[in-house]
């Protein structure tokens, strides 16, 4: 699906946290507006920055072509003050969807950070597109906290494409997790939203990420789960006889089974365990 693509001169790059990213983040920042993988649970759709867009979701993007130039100012005024950076990117878009191939503002962004690290960084993704940024990385985690963060919210193909169409393949995804774990660079696999997934799913990230993280439609999108049900969730799970998966204690039943793999520590949920790396 092709996508308005818009540049623009942003006022600020970093916003000051709140709900559950307060928890070890100071700020959240969002290279673009707008996201072209267009997943159908994703919570921004119900948020002012798309309810007040004549747009649908998915079909544009806006390209915030002075984000580096504002993070340099941004951190420096910070620092002046002593402030902690606790950096979430990103809140409301992915920082490496497609156009980030060709306009490569997040890129751009790290390459500010090698002047003025962050405290930490959390990248959150569902692109391969983030093993690019390698070599940035690798030398970024030198000066700071960094944890690369990929969406894998199922191991199952069909459970992809019938929520997020769009959105890079599984098999990609956990192919950018093990490159990134063997360049040292601290991974973590986001089950956010948890989708039906196959019993293999825990033995798929083994070897592969650092943490494991898992939220739902129900306890994750801010509003517990009236966001998800306004965008006709609980119809899509029902109408593809999914219903168990979407029940409100499915997080606490994936919790045990992935903890019958790995280390307790190593498996968080949602809101009070969002703390990073």
């Amino acid at each position: 699906m092709a996508a308005d693509i818009k540049e623009i001169v942003s006022k600020t790059i970093m916003s000051q946290t709140s709900g559950y990213l307060d928890v070890g983040f100071t700020h959240s920042l969002n290279p673009y507006s707008g996201c072209a993988f267009s997943c159908a649970y994703c919570y921004v759709r119900e948020m002012p920055i798309q309810r007040f867009k004549d747009i649908p979701w998915g079909e544009w993007v806006e390209v915030k072509t002075n984000a580096a130039e504002l993070y340099r100012k941004e951190i420096s005024r910070l620092r002046s003050k002593n402030k902690p950076v606790r950096l979430f990117m990103s809140s409301a878009t992915d920082p490496y969807q497609p156009i980030e191939r060709k306009a490569q503002i997040t890129r751009g962004i790290l390459e500010a950070m090698l002047e003025a690290p962050p405290d930490l960084i959390q990248l959150q993704t569902r692109s391969p597109l983030v093993t690019r940024d390698m070599d940035l990385l690798v030398q970024l985690k030198a000066m700071c906290s960094v944890l690369v963060s990929m969406t894998v919210e199922t191991d199952r193909e069909d459970m992809k494409r019938l929520f997020a169409p769009y959105a890079p393949g599984i098999s990609l995804r956990l192919k950018a997790l093990r490159e990134l774990h063997e360049a040292g660079i601290a991974t973590q696999a986001a089950i956010s939203p948890v989708l039906p997934f196959t019993p293999e799913f825990p033995k798929r990230l083994a070897g592969i990420v650092d943490r494991i993280w898992i939220d739902t439609l129900n306890i994750g999108d801010g509003s517990m789960g009236r966001r998800s049900r306004r965008l006709g969730m609980p119809e899509v799970f029902e109408a593809n006889g999914l219903e168990d998966w979407y029940e409100g204690d499915i997080h606490v039943r994936v919790e045990k089974y992935f903890k019958k793999s790995f280390p307790a520590d190593m498996v968080r949920v949602s809101k009070d365990e969002a703390f990073p790396i």
